[in-house]
């Protein structure tokens, strides 16, 4: 309104053809509106300008020291040895978690065990009093049980909450080979599965000499080749990879590297007839066809010598 008491503007419109009082809605609206425009847009610029420190939780920092703090902690734990012993002594802290949760291993089933010691696959398993169900691995278990040279097949299972059933399949021993003053123990193949540690295969063939591990079966050929003498037989001795060399109770019998077995059948007849063995004799060579050769003891030696001492004196007299 001017000085005369009129608007300064038309109240019937403006440039766009609005009346007044349109107008003058408009221009409230237009205001209100601009300043929730306005605030709003401060809102969000001041929210993204925030600090990171005014964004975390609190006591986030705290936190996160402390993690860092546990972090390094058990890096040097770790890299000083001290976490491998604390293992070795006391388990992974997962077997340990499950053996305070009762999931110990607290028996462990073996079947098919035959010439081992239970002491002994479990060892192989390595499963121990620290060991627990739930962390044992199997497959990890069977790869190391079948790394054992007597052991052919494995198999392993767990049954909940504190068993473990082991189930084996052993090769079985075939003879002694001894070979440099060590005595292994050898499948009917050749193939060394264990070592001679104990009595426990005492009773097993026995075979001496470079590569007479791999010629077992003509060794044993050649024990039942001679027939009532076989069970005289104690070792047989592969001499320069062609031929054998049998031990009788202290008596070497030399076989020829071809058709020992007829030999044998000779040395069978000699005893049969002469009682050949019972001889003051230490060697028997059977290497000629047409002959036998004996060697006698120092003793019977040296009697036969004296004896064909006086036999020549008495016949120059």
């Amino acid at each position: 309104m001017d000085g005369g008491g009129r608007f300064p503007e038309s109240l019937s419109g403006d440039a766009a053809g609005r009346s007044g009082p349109a107008r003058l809605v408009g221009a409230v609206l237009g205001r209100l509106f601009g300043r929730v425009s306005s605030r709003s847009l401060s809102v969000r610029r001041a929210r993204s300008g925030q600090r990171l420190s005014e964004r975390l939780p609190r006591g986030a920092g705290v936190v996160a020291v402390s993690v860092s703090a546990a972090a390094v902690a058990l890096a040097g734990f770790v890299a000083s040895g001290r976490y491998d012993s604390f293992v070795a002594e006391q388990g992974r802290p997962l077997d340990i978690a499950a053996r305070i949760t009762g999931f110990g291993v607290e028996r462990v089933t073996i079947s098919g065990i035959s010439r081992m010691y239970e002491r002994e696959v479990l060892a192989a398993a390595g499963i121990d009093w620290r060991s627990s169900v739930p962390f044992l691995d199997v497959n990890d278990v069977r790869e190391r049980l079948l790394r054992v040279p007597l052991i052919a097949q494995a198999s392993v299972r767990k049954i909940y909450p504190n068993e473990i059933a082991i189930t084996q399949v052993e090769r079985e021993p075939a003879a002694l080979w001894q070979k440099n003053g060590e005595i292994s123990v050898i499948a009917a193949d050749g193939t060394v599965i264990d070592a001679m540690r104990d009595d426990r295969y005492a009773s097993l063939p026995l075979v001496v000499g470079e590569d007479a591990n791999t010629k077992l079966p003509e060794y044993l050929a050649l024990v039942a080749a001679a027939g009532p003498l076989a069970e005289r037989i104690k070792a047989g001795t592969y001499v320069s990879g062609r031929r054998w060399t049998l031990k009788f109770d202290g008596i070497d019998v030399r076989l020829p590297e071809a058709d020992p077995a007829l030999a044998l059948a000779r040395l069978v007849r000699f005893e049969r007839e002469a009682g050949l063995l019972e001889k003051d004799i230490i060697a028997v060579d059977l290497r000629m066809p047409d002959r036998l050769v004996v060697r006698l003891t120092e003793e019977a030696a040296a009697a036969r010598a004296e004896a064909q001492k006086a036999k020549k004196k008495g016949a120059a007299s």
